[in-house]
């Protein structure tokens, strides 16, 4: 009797900022990690890269997209935007930006999963919205998978950001991998049902 094959594992890249880069955390508790444990525990063959970099704001990422994401690679999370807002950058610079990192993905045949990020309060109405926005008309736009906030469960939470409140703990980031993971589960599917 011929053996079942065993999928072979999905390749991710996780293309952000120190969020998921791990800013003050082991290797190992980085986002991208910890994630990829969380999916394998469920039955997934996965392997993530960590192509977080601590102060990137979109424009860096689409600088280095075609070295950070390699060919082979079968779906990105694209984690980025919190340094743009936290900078004030013209809502319309982040979007542009994000905006071409999707159309080459989308290019190359690279699904696409985004996370959203909200922008700080005190910046004021008009720019909070602006902002928070471009996120889910870009994921409308390109109908991609799409996760509204990155940080949802743990913003302003002491007990889950490091001193700067800014940054997650190692209990921060399982709480946004417990939080994200059904939309990742959910992207899976649709990588696999193209292939």
């Amino acid at each position: 009797m011929a053996q079942a094959q065993t999928p072979r594992p999905l390749k991710l890249v996780v293309l952000g900022d120190s969020l998921s880069a791990g800013y003050g955390l082991p290797a190992s508790a980085a986002f991208p990690a910890v994630l990829e444990q969380a999916l394998r525990q469920k039955g997934h063959a996965v392997d993530i890269a960590n192509a977080g970099v601590s102060g990137d704001v979109a424009q860096g990422g689409l600088e280095r997209l075609d070295w950070s994401v390699p060919d082979g690679t079968d779906g990105v999370i694209v984690e980025l935007g919190a340094n743009d807002a936290l900078r004030g950058f013209d809502p319309a610079v982040t979007e542009k930006a994000l905006e071409e990192i999707i159309t080459r993905l989308k290019a190359r045949g690279i699904p696409v999963l985004l996370a959203g990020m909200y922008a700080p309060r005190n910046l004021g109405v008009e720019y909070t919205g602006r902002f928070d926005g471009l996120f889910r008309a870009l994921a409308e736009k390109h109908a991609l998978v799409f996760y509204p906030f990155f940080l949802e469960g743990i913003a302003g939470d002491r007990a889950l950001n490091q001193p700067d409140l800014l940054h997650p703990t190692t209990q921060g980031v399982r709480v946004i991998v417990e939080r994200i993971l059904p939309t990742v589960e959910r992207f899976l599917e649709t990588i696999r049902s193209k292939s």
